[in-house]
């Protein structure tokens, strides 16, 4: 709560944290869906200098804490909240091209039937600025929906990078970019043959605002203690 001193938790904090309530329980016509859109920055390979050892009976992983370095990714991913499946793309930088490079990507693989499509993102720039901007313009059907800062937790996707995270990254041994590159896409395409969505309900989010409000600071300047 301290972090976000100047963004107060008041009527406007609750109407955007209920709006994006409404985009995940809600019932969605025949030509909607949710995406909750972000990037899991800096992956990098870091190929060990000795070889990693399996685990074995009484003997756990076994890995060189020395690495060699050769650069990372950014992994830019969508999570479509009913169904579950998980878009993504994999890119050298992080600016607004390579979103757009993204949404493109995106725009082909959607079906055209589906005439909106409601984004979740965070308010960074590389998701308003001028090119993004431009980009929406030509694509009506995408509509940006920005949670209140320091609310990354409203993000959907963020609990799929934690999945990728636990099941594929917590051991850090690849031995190029390429070699990331191909395993995190082999684990994305297995992600979407079993695709789930994620539980999410209105009782939900009440638990978080009531959890603001008895968190909510006393209106009164601070002492300075000496």
């Amino acid at each position: 709560m301290w972090l976000s001193a100047k963004v107060p938790r008041d009527a406007a904090f609750v109407a955007r944290v209920t709006s994006i309530q409404d985009l995940y329980t809600r019932r969605l016509a025949d030509d909607e869906m949710v995406l909750c859109l972000d990037e899991n920055t800096n992956l990098q390979p870091r190929g060990r200098l000795s070889p990693t050892l399996a685990a074995g009976i009484d003997q756990p992983v076994r890995l060189e804490h020395e690495y060699k370095r050769s650069g990372s990714l950014n992994l830019l991913a969508a999570f479509d909240t009913r169904k579950g499946q998980v878009y993504g793309y994999l890119a050298e930088r992080k600016r607004q091209v390579e979103l757009i490079a993204f949404l493109n990507q995106l725009d082909a693989q959607i079906s055209a039937s589906v005439r909106q499509i409601h984004v979740v993102l965070d308010n960074v720039r590389m998701h308003t600025g001028k090119q993004i901007q431009e980009w929406l313009s030509r694509h009506p059907r995408f509509v940006w929906h920005h949670p209140p800062v320091h609310c990354s937790w409203m993000n959907q996707v963020e609990q799929w990078f934690g999945i990728l995270k636990r099941q594929r990254l917590r051991i850090v041994d690849f031995a190029s970019k390429a070699d990331l590159r191909e395993r995190i896409e082999l684990f994305i395409a297995q992600w979407n043959e079993r695709a789930h969505p994620f539980r999410w309900t209105a009782k939900s989010f009440e638990k978080i605002l009531a959890k603001c409000e008895k968190e909510k600071p006393a209106e009164q300047p601070f002492a300075l203690v000496a």
